[in-house]
């Protein structure tokens, strides 16, 4: 494999884990934390960018407006875990 080509997916896999294990920390704190907390602040300016497009999409078609669990970031981590997947086959 090409070393230009290792390099970017090896650095697209370590944004990818980055990415999830701030979306996970934002789900655990969420619970626990102070809505005023700065480390559930950063983590929401982390992750929102990645959750937005699926929030956006869910509340424009109307999917999953009753439920009091938030869909589009379980969404979001299922996309994301397969994104990596298909980056570690090729």
């Amino acid at each position: 494999m090409d070393f230009a080509l290792l390099f970017l997916q090896k650095t697209a896999l370590a944004i990818l884990g980055v990415i999830e294990l701030a979306m996970f920390l934002r789900a655990i704190l969420s619970w626990f934390a102070s809505p005023e907390s700065r480390l559930l602040d950063f983590l929401y300016s982390v992750t929102e960018p990645a959750i937005a497009p699926v929030r956006a999409l869910c509340e424009h078609f109307g999917w999953f407006e009753d439920l009091p669990i938030d869909i589009p970031f379980i969404i979001t981590m299922l996309l994301l875990s397969l994104i990596e997947t298909l980056i570690e086959i090729l």
